[in-house]
């Protein structure tokens, strides 16, 4: 398959968006999703059990969940991405162990697989998600979070 140039342009872009999702939330720099999301993008995690809700509402959601976690690292696979003119969309494989904080101090990995299915917009800010939705595929919990060998 053969791609013209505006296209090659569109699907480098969006990788670019889909890397800078996993910098952003691995960072907690949750203001930037601002950045990322249309205004009126449907951001949908109730795989997870976290109600759909739009930047604003996932933003709280993240602020308030987040220092539960002491790390996180979102390893996003290569993407899917199939482009409309103006639209798009993308299926993204990942990745994402997480260091919980245990009430009792120690702490454990959760390690999570999951699909991310998105709807993408042009803007005239460059390409936006419009919709994600996370889909599970695994999750293990009560991993130790200790050096090999210890």
């Amino acid at each position: 398959m053969m791609f013209s140039d505006t296209e090659v342009r569109d699907r480098i872009e969006i990788q670019h968006l889909i890397a800078r999702y996993a910098d952003i939330i691995d960072g907690q720099k949750f203001e930037e999703l601002d950045d990322i999301f249309t205004a009126d993008a449907v951001i949908d995690y109730s795989t997870f059990g976290v109600p759909v809700g739009g930047v604003a509402e996932i933003k709280e959601f993240l602020r308030s969940s987040f220092p539960f976690f002491a790390r996180s690292q979102h390893m996003m696979g290569l993407p899917h991405i199939e482009v409309s003119g103006d639209t798009a969309t993308a299926r993204t494989s990942c990745s994402n162990p997480m260091v919980s904080n245990r009430r009792d101090g120690t702490q454990e990995v959760w390690l999570i697989g999951l699909w991310y299915d998105d709807e993408l917009a042009r803007t005239d800010d460059g390409w936006r998600f419009a919709k994600r939705t996370e889909t599970r595929c695994y999750t293990l919990t009560g991993l130790t979070d200790s050096p090999i060998g210890a």
